[in-house]
């Protein structure tokens, strides 16, 4: 399957502050297909701005995928109580289909693990159906957890279980 045989030459590195325009452009271009399912104010929070994007650097870590020089996806968490909350995962609709999600979810996951999360979550919604599969096939599983909306969108939550780290004696 070729999910898991991304290119050679992609990448998964934290994201620089200076790539937020770049993220802000992927997360257009990977959302701008579902435009119209989206109400207007929930598309706008799903496709943030260069400046909105600059601000999750305080927030969280941010990734980037790279293959060469080009980005072609993203996702960023933010550690909260209750797990480590995902959002903002986007894959360029040119580079799909080629384990750039799974690559981006590996490494969250590898970050919570090693600061000590016993979960991870997410918030979707019911129409990115390709995105529901991937997170499906990484071991997540729908929650009845909030938020159930976003800004008039509706929303569902998923989770995840993690295995705490084994410590090397």
């Amino acid at each position: 399957m070729s999910q898991l045989n991304p290119p050679s030459n992609t990448l998964v590195r934290r994201a620089v502050a200076d790539e937020a325009p770049f993220i802000a452009r992927v997360l257009y271009q990977a959302f701008v297909e579902f435009e119209g399912q989206y109400t207007p104010a929930a598309f706008a929070a799903t496709t943030p701005t260069s400046d909105q994007i600059q601000k999750r650097w305080s927030e969280g870590p941010v990734w980037v995928t790279a293959q060469g020089d080009r980005l072609v996806g993203t996702i960023s968490a933010i550690p909260k109580s209750e797990g480590l909350y995902i959002r903002s995962m986007a894959v360029l609709p040119a580079a799909r289909g080629h384990g750039i999600g799974h690559l981006l979810l590996q490494a969250v996951e590898q970050f919570a693990i090693m600061q000590g999360f016993q979960r991870m979550f997410l918030s979707t919604t019911p129409f990115l159906t390709a995105a529901i599969r991937l997170y499906e096939r990484f071991g997540f599983h729908r929650s009845n957890a909030d938020p159930h909306e976003l800004l008039g969108t509706p929303l569902f939550g998923m989770v995840k279980l993690l295995e705490p780290a084994v410590r090397a004696a």
